[in-house]
């Protein structure tokens, strides 16, 4: 029996050590923070702006590691199988294997011991180690791994270009849409939910500012119709009554009623001039608002009110007809819900779930609200912006009272009309069909 070489087993073990080595400085340059190795390059670490150049070209980079990684798990494999092979089949004989079947029974022993310590040593271990101390890691390896993409620099080249070459003769671009949709950015947030580095508070704003803009400012909007506002004429005792009855902190002022507001009044100002003595002339003292079209997103919106002096924009349709006004609450609102301190004594609340499991919903309800509360899909290129205008564009008439239909898997019921407005919907879920009952019936 030829004796055991242990030094080719030591040459394995450097080499699957050394694989262990490329992947964790890989895994350690490429997520290492940005910002604490700049901090460290602010304080003079050679090493900390190495790595951040290395990171700054991962493509370039990682084609180095990989190629180092690959030569190795060839030559471990291929140099364990020929030197440790043939003196693990004649061990396998004096433990009783027939001598037939030991040479390749060594030689596939060896291979899977090989992969085994590949797999664990030269991977799994150190990546562990590298995600763990990214930073540490990257710093220590950043000049090895430097000097290593300029010996390899030549391969790389070559690979890089024999890459582009069956990819242009596959008439395949190089160049990928890597774009994160809202879809998958939505998933990111539920998964960093679950796992816990968010909270789910955090999460509902996020999406909240996701959706913001793809929701016109018609749906975000205070309507004509719910508006406080003064008439231009109005005296001061007008004035005065009509700054008590209103919480906010700006009113429209009107000219021959609601259907045409021609400034906004700072409550704030008119106060200070009263409690001053003086007289208050209400065209002299009121601001301009911004005009804006219905279908503007809401990002445009706010970049409006940003610049606007006034935080209140009248929103008018395409024929010129004023539907209501939007401010900062409102945005603010749509991204993280409604706050109780806006809302005027005797307001109803948009949803009240009953009992038995039905929801009273009004017809005010913005339609994004309807859809994510009952889990609906709505049309993208929808013409309503609320519960009532849905109902409306799905019944094409002006109901009445008790009219209803069914569609994805909810009954929706008009219990309250306001004159030809839709007031309160209930809605209740439809029970599915049983399965069995139908296939009975198809029997039949």
């Amino acid at each position: 029996m030829t004796p055991f070489p242990w030094t080719d087993a030591l040459i394995i073990a450097g080499l699957i050590l050394l694989n262990g080595l490329f992947a964790m400085s890989e895994l350690a340059i490429v997520s290492a923070r940005t910002s604490r190795l700049e901090v460290s390059a602010d304080k003079g670490s050679k090493a900390a702006k190495v790595a951040i150049a290395l990171a700054s070209d991962p493509g370039k980079f990682l084609s180095t590691v990989q190629i180092g990684i690959t030569l190795i798990g060839i030559v471990a494999g291929a140099y364990s199988g020929a030197s440790l092979g043939e003196p693990v089949g004649e061990r396998l004989v004096v433990l009783g294997v027939p001598e037939q079947l030991a040479g390749e029974a060594g030689f596939v022993l060896v291979i899977i011991a090989t992969t085994y310590l590949s797999l664990v040593v030269g991977e799994l271990v150190p990546k562990q180690l590298a995600l763990r101390a990214a930073e540490p890691i990257a710093l220590i390896m950043a000049r090895p791994m430097l000097l290593l993409a300029r010996v390899m620099a030549p391969f790389v080249w070559l690979l890089d270009k024999s890459s582009s070459v069956i990819l242009s003769l596959m008439a395949v671009s190089r160049s990928s849409d890597a774009r994160l949709t809202a879809e998958e950015l939505q998933m990111v947030f539920a998964e960093a939910t679950r796992s816990g580095v968010i909270e789910e508070g955090e999460r509902a704003i996020m999406a909240g500012i996701m959706k913001l803009a793809d929701r016109p400012v018609r749906e975000l909007m205070t309507p004509r119709t719910e508006l406080d506002w003064v008439d231009l004429t109005a005296s001061e005792a007008e004035l005065r009554a009509a700054i008590e009855e209103s919480p906010h902190s700006l009113l429209p002022v009107t000219e021959e009623g609601p259907d045409r507001i021609v400034g906004v009044l700072k409550v704030r100002e008119v106060l200070a001039l009263l409690l001053a003595g003086e007289r208050v002339v209400i065209e002299q003292v009121m601001r301009k608002a911004e005009v804006i079209p219905d279908q503007l997103d809401a990002m445009d919106a706010l970049r409006i009110l940003q610049q606007s002096g006034v935080a209140m924009a009248l929103v008018h349709d395409e024929y010129g007809h004023l539907e209501g006004v939007v401010t900062p609450a409102d945005l603010l609102q749509a991204i993280v819900g409604s706050f109780v301190s806006h809302q005027d004594e005797g307001d109803e609340p948009m949803v009240v779930e009953r009992e038995d499991g039905s929801l009273l919903i009004s017809g005010a309800m913005p339609a994004d609200m309807l859809a994510e509360r009952l889990e609906m899909e709505l049309s993208d290129d929808r013409e309503f912006a609320t519960a009532a205008g849905y109902v409306l564009s799905v019944l094409k008439q002006v109901p009445s009272e008790g009219e209803h239909f069914t569609d994805q898997d909810w009954r929706f019921e008009v219990i309250d009309m306001d004159g030809l407005k839709i007031d309160k919907l209930l809605v209740s879920a439809v029970a599915p069909e049983p399965e069995e009952a139908s296939d009975e019936a198809a029997g039949d």
